[in-house]
């Protein structure tokens, strides 16, 4: 559903993805990037970075990177900490290894498949806090997002925003 509005809507997005929804969901991958999106990596296992030590950083992103680069013949670009858990050096540390490190201006806890407050919760927390240069995190686990998507964005554009486009707007 969330590929479906962003197509319709034309609007392009990076999905973080881990180890085992690149194993599971490999063709819903295939479609972000047929239509324009980037995939990024959020680590095969999804560990707390500052918790783990630097070898295993490296070995959890190179290992996605592999496998990615396996299946689709690009590497990623973009790199997300798991749990929103970082330090200057783990950043570093995935910086030094090629990666533009990506953090969000707008988050809410969405991550809850429990906590299903519906569509209308999901707009009101997101557009009250849209601002200018706004990077949005949303989880794909969330169907309060998904439905919320397409009012989400109309609104957005109503209010002056426009979205960009991650494939046009960085460069290595």
């Amino acid at each position: 559903a969330i590929l479906d509005t962003l197509k319709k809507e034309n609007v392009k997005a990076v999905f973080f993805i881990t180890g085992p929804y690149l194993k599971d969901h490999a063709e819903l991958v295939e479609r972000m990037l047929k239509e324009g999106h980037y995939v990024g990596n959020h680590t095969v296992n999804h560990p707390s970075l500052p918790t783990i030590s630097d070898s295993i950083i490296k070995d959890e992103v190179k290992k996605l990177d592999y496998n990615f680069y396996q299946k689709f013949n690009e590497h990623m670009i973009f790199f997300r900490a798991p749990k929103g858990e970082y330090s200057e050096h783990t950043s570093k540390i995935t910086n030094d290894m090629g990666y533009i490190n990506l953090f969000w201006s707008l988050a809410y806890d969405d991550w809850y498949r429990d906590k299903v407050r519906g569509k209308e919760y999901a707009h009101k927390i997101i557009t009250d806090n849209l601002h200018n240069g706004a990077i949005i995190l949303l989880h794909a686990v969330s169907k309060d997002n998904a439905d919320a998507l397409p009012d989400i964005i109309k609104s957005a554009r109503e209010l002056g925003y426009e979205f960009g486009d991650c494939k046009k707007d960085f460069t290595r």
